[in-house]
């Protein structure tokens, strides 16, 4: 915890002592002594269990405080962003860096805003409380932002190669099958340490592939992969990508398939359809 600077965050994961995947969140620290874990909606009562175990467990001096219902989240992304925030906190966006945040008022609601995402755009995640979380809706509408639904976010996220958890990863799936080793620190020392150092040392069964449609045809969760007529895996994630007008997707193969060129086919409603294995990301957009 201490390794993320003040003001920063880091997007980490949390793995049980098998070395399964619970959920991917962001660390922020806020304060000496005060820190916040972001945790995707959906897995908020699994998340939330597992902290409390621990610190009932070992680290009886935290306190955790559940905030889930008291703050909301607004992501504002995308290549605007930065200067439609500006138009309303007075040209903050420069002194708010890649991951990290900054305590912001906006038209007059004292909030905490971090420049980070699920999108691979650049962006913010603005965390008014509950109670203000409409005023600031309407203030950035007015201000010029555009309202998208779950949609959008995830044909984005589909092409920047980002996981979403529950398709892609699970507590069945591990950091390095899932091609997440690089956020895996294994000379911590955490419940899931020793798990993950074994699975690191027998290496990936299988890995998370991603792969372009050659035919005609949109891969979906739950199609089956197939090679030289053999089924080898299923599709995590699938769509189509309107920034590279071609259908993508996500799916575990075996480690010597998970390779770019290798030839595989989906089964899309009944038809063998061509797709090609591709580097990740799909798409990367300019840094900042």
């Amino acid at each position: 915890m201490t390794s993320v600077g003040l003001g920063r965050g880091r997007y980490t994961l949390i793995c049980n002592e098998q070395g399964g995947i619970i959920d991917d969140c962001i660390f922020y620290h806020l304060s000496d002594e005060e820190f916040l874990l972001v945790a995707n909606a959906g897995n908020f009562d699994d998340v939330w269990k597992w902290v409390n175990r621990w610190r009932d467990d070992k680290f009886t001096s935290v306190v955790l405080e559940n905030r889930t219902l008291e703050v909301g989240m607004i992501a504002l992304q995308g290549p605007l962003a930065a200067t439609l925030l500006d138009k309303i906190t007075l040209n903050i966006s420069d002194l708010i860096r890649p991951f990290t945040c900054r305590n912001v008022s906006i038209n007059g609601v004292e909030l905490l805003v971090a420049r980070t995402g699920y999108t691979g755009e650049d962006g913010f995640e603005i965390m008014p409380d509950t109670v203000n979380v409409v005023k600031v809706w309407r203030t950035l509408l007015e201000a010029g932002a555009m309202p998208c639904g779950l949609g959008s976010r995830d044909v984005l996220r589909l092409e920047a190669g980002l996981l979403l958890h529950g398709n892609d990863m699970d507590v069945d799936r591990n950091p390095f099958d899932a091609g997440l080793n690089r956020f895996v620190n294994l000379a911590s020392d955490s419940v899931s340490t020793p798990a993950l150092r074994r699975l690191k040392d027998k290496g990936a069964g299988r890995k998370l592939a991603g792969f372009k449609m050659v035919g005609r045809g949109i891969a979906r969760h739950g199609y089956t992969i197939s090679h030289l007529g053999k089924e080898v895996g299923e599709v995590t994630s699938g769509g189509y990508s309107p920034t590279l007008d071609m259908a993508i997707g996500l799916g575990y193969v075996s480690k010597k398939l998970a390779v770019p060129g290798c030839q595989l086919t989906i089964d899309v409603r009944g038809k063998a359809i061509d797709a090609e294995v591709v580097d990740l990301p799909f798409y990367s957009r300019r840094r900042i």
